[in-house]
């Protein structure tokens, strides 16, 4: 009984040192399999499988990086059997022993050539070589630790797949700002250009930084105080051509300026609002835009008090949303209404969680209010 704190102990040690090396090796993974994270990684992977040279190829079996081993590294002897051995590997999708010493280098007696496999097929191969022959255990183990690195290989695909679709999508709301505003705008400073050739040419200057930035290539997220920005020159150009039909207020807590969220996240909730809110109605109306500071949190609202719609067809896009009190539901909304809630939806909660998708409140007759929750801070998550 003595002995076995002082073991347990041990065992304790042994596996945090596991855990630690693992995550070591996970964090080059996560951007991908390529020569830069394969060198970063194959030095950890070598501690973890306790071996004496471990290498890492693609799908295709080309030698990504090699770490240890005798001689010349990835010249060795041993590195060319892995590179000779790791296609077939991969195509066949089962592992390959190699004990053959006359393939490898003195010294050493086993090379294991393990496909990294996922449902679809092989993401890499990774390559153990041993002065000893592994038995069962070893062999299992090996089998773990190679789906440990698949494993972290499918997550930074994953990653890849969810930056080409927030990428896609802010694509796809570019494309619904384009065809009925700009010619909107266009068409409004036209109207300028003989009457009120100084108020023609401040308006082109606010569309063309406006489409500048909506148009901008650098980054999925932004600032509050640039879409707020931006925002406000839509508005510039839109109480241009509404004239006095279109009042905006806009109340902001100086406090959130800086909070981080996807970039176009609210530009379609304004759009909405006019479009849907505004220019449907024959006297105009008013739109109200408030950032609040709550706590570890921001909560933005863009409230109209135009015509609203029926709440059943947000439902069936999968946003909440809210009838308010004493408001009839029956009457339906158009079809087109709210054109890019969803997208702006998905986006936010593919970045923050469910906890933090829209809300909106409305019923026919009765406006509509969209507000957004979003985390002052999020790691990962930067303009």
């Amino acid at each position: 009984m003595s002995d076995f704190v002082p073991r347990a102990g041990l065992f304790r040690s042994r596996a945090r040192s596991a855990l630690t090396t693992a995550s070591l090796a996970a964090r080059p993974l996560r951007g991908g399999l390529d020569a830069q994270s394969a060198a970063l990684a194959a030095p950890h992977l070598r501690t973890l499988t306790e071996s004496d040279a471990v290498g890492l190829a693609d799908a295709d079996g080309v030698t990504l990086g090699w770490h240890g081993g005798p001689g010349a590294g990835a010249e060795s002897i041993v590195a060319q059997t892995f590179a000779a051995e790791a296609a077939r590997a991969a195509d066949q999708g089962r592992r390959i022993l190699i004990t053959d010493t006359a393939r490898l280098d003195p010294g050493l007696r086993s090379l294991v050539v393990q496909p990294l496999l996922d449902d679809t097929g092989a993401l890499g191969v990774l390559g153990v070589a041993a002065r000893t022959v592994p038995g069962p255990g070893t062999l299992a183990a090996l089998t773990e630790v190679a789906r440990y690195v698949s494993d972290q290989l499918e997550l930074a695909e994953l990653d890849a797949s969810r930056a080409r679709l927030d990428r896609a999508e802010v694509r796809a709301l570019r494309a619904q700002i384009s065809p009925h505003f700009i010619y909107n705008a266009l068409t409004t400073v036209a109207s300028f250009v003989r009457t009120d050739p100084d108020r023609a040419r401040e308006l082109i200057l606010e569309f063309a930084d406006f489409t500048r930035y909506s148009f901008r290539t650098a980054g999925e997220f932004t600032v509050l105080s640039d879409e707020l920005r931006n925002i406000d020159r839509y508005l510039t150009l839109e109480r241009a051509r509404f004239g006095s039909a279109l009042e905006v207020r806009l109340q902001v807590a100086p406090e959130v300026l800086p909070v981080v969220l996807p970039f176009l996240a609210l530009q379609p909730l304004v759009e909405n609002a006019v479009r849907h809110g505004i220019s449907g109605t024959a006297s105009g109306g008013t739109i109200t835009i408030v950032a609040a500071d709550a706590g570890t949190d921001c909560v933005i609202s863009v409230e109209d008090d135009g015509k609203g719609m029926d709440p059943e067809l947000l439902r069936s896009g999968a946003i909440d949303a809210v009838v308010p009190s004493g408001s009839g539901s029956t009457t339906a909304g158009a079809e087109s209404a709210h054109v890019g809630l969803a997208n702006v939806d998905d986006r936010l909660r593919a970045a923050f969680g469910n906890d933090y998708g829209l809300v909106v409140e409305t019923a026919p007759g009765a406006g509509t209010k969209v507000t957004m929750r979003i985390p002052k801070f999020r790691p990962g998550v930067t303009a």
